[in-house]
């Protein structure tokens, strides 16, 4: 029996970043069952205005959502914190109606690496003091 090898740098880059893009996605906010596997069941999350939200309130608003955002992530990187635990790190922007980009955002997020797969343990969002 062989140990699965834990994910070199650029794959667990890779992956969690689709996963964290998967969030953004208006069609995930549809399903409460996806939304339960990508987040774990102790999620929370400080948002950029610096109020604390559980996992109830989170899904209940991006399943409610049905006009998310037009969300433009950029300059992931991602640090392995133990084998099972990863944070990963990004700016974000929403895109207005005439295209340009407003809410420009830095963004955390702790992934851990459960039973289910790799799911969404925390998340903060802090405005960012200027845009790019």
């Amino acid at each position: 029996m062989h140990a699965k090898l834990p994910l070199d740098s650029a794959d667990l880059l890779s992956t969690l970043r689709a996963l964290e893009v998967e969030l953004h996605h208006p069609g995930v906010r549809c399903s409460e069952e996806r939304l339960r596997a990508l987040m774990h069941p102790e999620f929370d999350e400080v948002g950029r205005s610096g109020r604390i939200y559980t996992l109830e309130t989170v899904t209940r608003f991006l399943l409610s959502d049905h006009e998310p955002p037009d969300v433009v992530p950029d300059a992931f990187r991602v640090v392995r914190l133990a084998e099972d635990i990863a944070l990963l790190a990004y700016r974000s922007a929403h895109r207005s109606a005439d295209g340009g980009l407003t809410l420009h955002t830095l963004r955390s997020s702790v992934w851990m690496k459960t039973a289910v797969g790799w799911q969404l343990r925390y998340h903060q969002g802090t405005p960012a003091a200027e845009p790019w």
